[in-house]
């Protein structure tokens, strides 16, 4: 797939990396360590002072406690580098408040309702958003069975939840044949596509 030419003469001024982490602790139960760094190529004045580029705009840590159902028991976060000092950090950790929620029950939309806004910080309330998926990649193969060969498996979960693993595709006949099927044209509604992640 080609990706627009690059300019021969651009410049970096911004980086933002997420970098999502997630431990087994041998107990049942996973953390989950999600981080955003922003850092500016020049140095940048801020309502806590001058930050170098050296010095990130944010460093922002978010970490849950999943047990092997996806339910959250446990969550917070943590934020070394803010720009607005103390009042990016008057929240009073509402991401406490992802506990009890499920990662492929409406996850997506109940962290936007109770996190979206003021109510808490924009871009760990944007973390929230990688995590169903960098979960269920970690879970793969180790807690949720990815390979569908027993005689009384499931369809392994990751079939038709992507466009490369449509139940109709080729990887899924030359991989999971027996989970292939023909594609039905005479379905106008058929858009296995469309069955993604809940939340």
């Amino acid at each position: 797939m080609p990706l627009p030419t690059p300019a021969a003469h651009r410049q970096l001024r911004h980086r933002r990396t997420i970098d999502v982490q997630i431990f087994a602790r041998g107990d049942g139960f996973w953390e989950v360590d999600a981080q955003l760094v922003d850092l500016k190529t020049r140095a940048l004045h801020t309502s806590a002072g001058p930050r170098p580029p050296t010095r990130p705009i944010h460093d922002l840590l978010l970490r849950l406690v999943v047990d092997e159902k996806l339910n959250i028991v446990e969550a917070g976060s943590a934020s070394t580098w803010v720009p607005h000092g103390a009042h990016c950090d008057d929240h009073g950790d509402a991401y406490a408040g992802l506990a009890g929620l499920n990662l492929l029950q409406g996850f997506r939309r109940a962290a936007q309702e109770r996190l979206g806004g003021v109510r808490g910080c924009t871009h760990l309330t944007e973390l929230t958003q990688v995590l169903p998926t960098a979960v269920i990649q970690a879970f793969a193969g180790e807690v949720i069975d990815t390979s569908g060969s027993g005689p009384d498996a499931k369809q392994p979960f990751q079939i038709d939840r992507c466009h490369a693993l449509r139940a109709e595709g080729e990887a899924v006949r030359l991989h999971y044949p027996r989970w292939h099927r023909k594609r039905d044209d005479s379905r106008s509604d058929h858009n296995p596509g469309a069955t993604n992640i809940p939340g």
